[in-house]
């Protein structure tokens, strides 16, 4: 398929969408984001590139970042993984305190903040420099060296991070966090800071979109076997509390971030990210969700 021309296709068709969402201002350096960015990048299993508009601007990736934690923690933890965090859509905000509580610390999925902070945890305990592996594992996932945590925005997060604290400390009530607070909330914070573009995303998921492979140097970043349960954790819960809904419009395993990017992937296709700043109530990309609609319409290429 020619890519570039369905890109450019769609976007003239969303020419006269009212995107009303607006720009993530809990996390203070993320206001001043230019609210009309869009950009899209994809990349195929057969290693060709397409690209739409501000694919090269880096962004905020924010919760994106938990795919990449969830695949270290799994590898390393295997199944018993699941004992600390479950598997299940949460149906609640992404920072519920009420579920946590309800029940007993253990998180729904690894995708809502509590359950990606029990996988901050797990990398605390389990790799030897936890900060430093992990922003080479990304490196080397997306091809630049160059890639590194926004101490700037990890400052800003940690600023107004109270209710993150308060599901790190319910958790540590219940057993379910082992290492020093202090210590898993600031490594959490520094993984949500890092800033990427949406071609260096792209390139970095291509591993899911290859059952576990990466298509392009042959490696072997996981088995097939926990691609296929992390897209089907995606698929359930990537999106928050909106994952029923965006699984019903696109069909895609995806995952979203308050920095407006949306990550998808078809296994044995492509993978491919939208960024659009706006958000809707829910905290996902307004115009990227519209977008990831019309072009799985377009393509016909929904997994279903």
């Amino acid at each position: 398929m020619d890519y570039n021309k369905i890109f450019t296709d769609i976007n003239a068709k969303l020419s006269s969408y009212k995107d009303d969402g607006v720009v993530a201002s809990y996390i203070p350096e993320l206001q001043g984001v230019l609210p009309d960015k869009f950009g899209i990048h994809l990349c195929s299993v057969e290693g060709m590139n397409y690209h739409f508009g501000d694919s090269e601007e880096k962004f905020s990736i924010q919760s994106i970042v938990k795919l990449l934690s969830l695949t270290i923690a799994f590898e390393i933890e295997e199944d018993e993984l699941w004992k600390r965090v479950g598997v299940e859509p949460s149906g609640n905000p992404f920072n519920s305190l009420v579920q946590l509580e309800y029940d007993e610390g253990i998180p729904r999925n690894p995708f809502i903040n509590a359950g990606a902070i029990v996988i901050a945890d797990v990398l605390v305990s389990k790799l030897k420099n936890p900060r430093e592996d992990f922003i080479e594992f990304v490196r080397q996932l997306s091809g630049n060296s160059q890639i590194d945590y926004c101490d700037r925005i990890a400052q800003s997060e940690k600023s107004k991070g109270h209710r993150n604290a308060a599901l790190c400390n319910l958790m540590k009530s219940f057993g379910n966090i082992e290492n020093n607070i202090h210590e898993v909330i600031e490594f959490y914070f520094d993984l949500c800071s890092i800033e990427m573009t949406c071609s260096e995303l792209a390139r970095t998921f291509l591993f899911l979109a290859n059952y576990g492979k990466d298509p392009v140097n042959g490696n072997h970043i996981i088995s097939s076997s926990k691609s296929k349960r992390i897209n089907a954790v995606m698929q359930l819960c990537g999106l928050y509390d909106e994952a029923g809904e965006f699984s019903f419009k696109v069909g895609l395993p995806g995952k979203s971030g308050v920095g407006g990017g949306i990550a998808v992937v078809h296994p044995g296709k492509y993978s491919m990210v939208v960024w659009s700043p706006r958000l809707n109530k829910k905290g996902n990309s307004n115009k990227g969700v519209r977008f990831l609609e019309e072009f799985t319409t377009y393509t016909e290429s929904s997994i279903f």
